[in-house]
């Protein structure tokens, strides 16, 4: 490769989208007091740029305007410079998101603010074309723009800028109000699953026409919303919608069906072409919730899913010390000797290389039928193409097919006189070779960045997983993951998890010269994960530990005068504002999530401060939650687990005896959202029995394996048959 002409100071930064601009003939600062006070000596406005690597229109927006020589010297001339990466500083990224939302009506990425040298903002947006279109203003007349107005109206837009700041205080304020109760949780779960049901699609699944995001925080709370009403035709219709949703999902071209794992989402209605780029989050949360539909179910389909899931990121996301990587990129090189990125190239298929991969007559069927015609038959390819051109504005996909399972194996298997397992071995065959043939093609981007949080989310997916597929490897998996975070995200003499660690050169794991602290999201999703891996390990040390992050948590980030945690620690003057998200997306938002691991952390520990802060949490957003809960599926579900109180289940008996695994897999294949799971051992000196003296009352009966359900401490009868466990078991 030719020597760059410009380097910036990214270079020095560890984040992959940092590294990325290190460049650009713009004059790029990392988010930081030498940029601040560039900012203040000099008198300029700052221009803040935030976006992520595997993000497409990051990626536009830099070969357009940051590597144009010409915008960067107006933009190196009139403004301080700074890139951030949003998944390395959430707290940066909201601040600002929350100004463009509150401004613009929409968001994204990558988003583009401008600031008063006092980090204050005053005008922004998300993508600009580099020039003046007939229905954009362009980046350059943007920038030329804002420089005018900076040396003609400065005191206008610092006054300006004041005003917006005031306003955003106001309104972004979550706090407890009068009522200092939790709301009824028959009505909120009640309305929610009416709002749900509303813009539930009949046809294709998911919540909306298009695009259409997996958004797992609405099939769980359906999931527990049936596990609650399960005789009534509401609960019957909750389920329903779950796993239809569940089921189009796998079936199209979101979910990868060669190379496995699900893209970020659909553009179109019927979930069949996606925005590419594959997230760890994503991986992480679907894994868990398939798990949940084959637990409920008892359909292998979902669990093929869920193995599918992990084998991809044992694969593509693993590094080699044990953490997970982040994303991999949308676009991608079709060929080796291509001068341009494709989005979606790594992916997609013309009908003439399926029959060139795929020639082969199948036996026994119609005279020269081959194995394309089958697969192409069943994959819904076509030979121009299967993409609509509507949903191809850039004309990247022509001629190209993204594989969706357009038909039933069992109409497949008919159309061609199959039967069923020999279709299936066929089509199996044939995604191997596909497999193959796209090793040789170039890879996209990968995020090589390790995020705490993100971490949390695929050690409970591996955890939940390998607990309800009766896996052993997935669980290790889970603990390798675990044991990764202990290593290199977490410092022992603060007991504080760090945000992020990076795969370095030789394959080490590097850290920054300054650790970036973790955030409310590092902590809660990190809980959840270790409590999910006591649950499916019974290893205590995970569980002592799960308890001392939450006391480091509410250390850092409760709010005693409004109630609920904030997102960011207080103390950081670059900051202006401390947030409190009040929406679930694409992960839960970390109230969400906290308040069910409260509860949990009560029942492991008898700690009922926990319970408390929990019912706390639920008043500060009792009026968003009772008007819009379906903005809050997860707290909406954690309102039901809050008011049915949690069962304790104790399984007393020795962990490694055939009767006490047979009561474990009872437990751990029932689907139940208002239980924990522990198993007294007999050993008095253990961290459970220290933490809970009532363990010390219960015995095995008959010197069998014995389960009692508990609630608040109190328990019931012993039983030691699976079948009155099971029954016991259901809400």
């Amino acid at each position: 490769p030719s020597v760059p002409r410009h380097t910036n100071r990214l270079i020095n930064e560890k984040s992959p989208y940092l590294l990325q601009h290190a460049h650009n003939p713009v004059d790029w600062y990392p988010w930081g007091q030498e940029a601040f006070d560039k900012a203040k000596i000099e008198n300029k406005l700052i221009f803040l740029s935030v976006g992520y690597s595997t993000c497409h229109w990051c990626h536009v927006m830099e070969e357009e305007s940051f590597k144009s020589k010409e915008i960067g010297e107006i933009m190196n001339e009139h403004f301080v410079c700074i890139k951030v990466d949003r998944e390395e500083r959430p707290d940066v990224d909201k601040v600002y998101m929350t100004f463009v939302q509150a401004t613009s009506g929409g968001g994204g990425w990558p988003m583009s603010v401008w600031l008063t040298p006092d980090l204050k903002p005053f005008a922004g947006g998300t993508y600009f074309p580099p020039e003046d279109g007939v229905h954009r203003v362009g980046f350059r007349t943007v920038l030329l723009r804002i420089a005018e107005q900076w040396k003609e109206n400065k005191d206008a837009l610092l006054e300006s800028s004041q005003r917006i700041l005031e306003a955003l205080r106001h309104t972004s304020e979550i706090r407890v109000q009068d009522q200092e109760s939790p709301p009824p949780p028959k009505e909120v779960m009640d309305t929610c699953f009416q709002q749900l049901s509303r813009s539930y699609d009949e046809d294709y699944g998911g919540f909306s026409k298009s695009p259409k995001f997996p958004t797992p925080v609405n099939l769980n709370f359906l999931f527990t919303y049936w596990a609650l009403h399960r005789t009534t035709p509401e609960g019957a219709r909750a389920l329903q919608m779950a796993l239809h949703t569940l089921k189009m999902m796998a079936h199209g071209g979101i979910h990868d069906h060669v190379g496995q794992g699900f893209h970020r989402y659909s553009t179109d209605q019927h979930w069949h072409v996606p925005h590419f780029e594959k997230m760890l989050y994503d991986q992480g949360q679907l894994a868990a919730v398939y798990s949940r539909a084959f637990q409920i179910s008892g359909d292998e389909f979902f669990a093929d899913v869920v193995r599918d899931i992990l084998l991809y990121v044992s694969r593509d996301l693993s590094d080699q010390a044990g953490g997970f990587y982040s994303a991999e990129d949308a676009d991608s090189y079709p060929t080796t000797t291509s001068g341009e990125k494709r989005e979606g190239a790594f992916c997609v298929w013309t009908a003439e290389e399926l029959r060139a991969l795929l020639p082969d007559p199948v036996e026994g069927v119609t005279e020269g039928t081959t194995l394309a015609d089958v697969f192409m038959h069943h994959y819904g390819v076509k030979e121009a193409g299967n993409v609509d051109p509507m949903k191809d504005p850039h004309q990247e996909l022509k001629g190209k097919n993204v594989l969706i399972a357009s038909c039933s194996l069992e109409l497949t298997a008919a159309k061609f006189g199959l039967e069923l397992g020999r279709l299936s071995a066929l089509l199996q065959e044939c995604r191997q070779r596909l497999s193959s043939a796209r090793a040789q093609r170039p890879r996209p981007h990968l995020d090589t960045k390790m995020l705490a949080a993100w971490n949390g989310l695929m050690i409970s997916g591996f955890a939940q997983a390998g607990a309800a597929l009766a896996e052993q490897g997935y669980v290790s998996r889970a603990a390798q993951a675990a044991a990764f975070l202990r290593t290199h995200l977490f410092d022992p003499n603060s007991g504080r998890l760090l945000r992020s660690c990076y795969r370095g050169k030789d394959n080490s794991v590097e850290q920054s010269a300054v650790p970036i602290q973790g955030f409310l999201e590092d902590y809660v999703f990190v809980i959840q994960a270790l409590f999910d891996l006591y649950e499916a390990s019974l290893e205590q040390g995970w569980l002592e530990w799960a308890l001392n992050l939450q006391h480091m948590q509410d250390k850092l980030f409760w709010d005693p005068k409004g109630y609920a945690y904030f997102s960011t620690e207080a103390g950081d003057p670059s900051l202006l504002l401390r947030l409190k998200d009040d929406q679930d997306g694409a992960e839960p938002t970390p109230n969400s999530v906290t308040v069910t691991n409260l509860l949990r952390a009560a029942c492991y520990s008898g700690n009922m401060d926990w319970m408390e802060k929990a019912g706390k949490i639920l008043a500060a957003f009792s009026e968003r939650l009772q008007k819009i809960p379906i903005t809050l599926p997860e707290m909406v579900r954690a309102t039901a687990v809050f008011h049915h109180t949690l069962k304790q289940v104790v399984i007393c008996g020795d962990p490694q005896g055939e009767d006490t695994k047979e009561m474990l897999h009872c437990v751990r294949s029932v689907f139940s959202p208002n239980k924990v799971l522990m198993v007294a051992d007999g050993d008095s000196s253990g961290f459970l029995y220290r933490q809970l003296p009532f363990l010390s009352s219960l015995e095995r009966k008959d010197g069998k394996a014995t389960a009692y359900v508990c609630s608040n401490f109190v328990c019931s009868l012993p039983v030691t048959s699976v079948q009155e466990l099971r029954e016991m078991l259901s809400p």
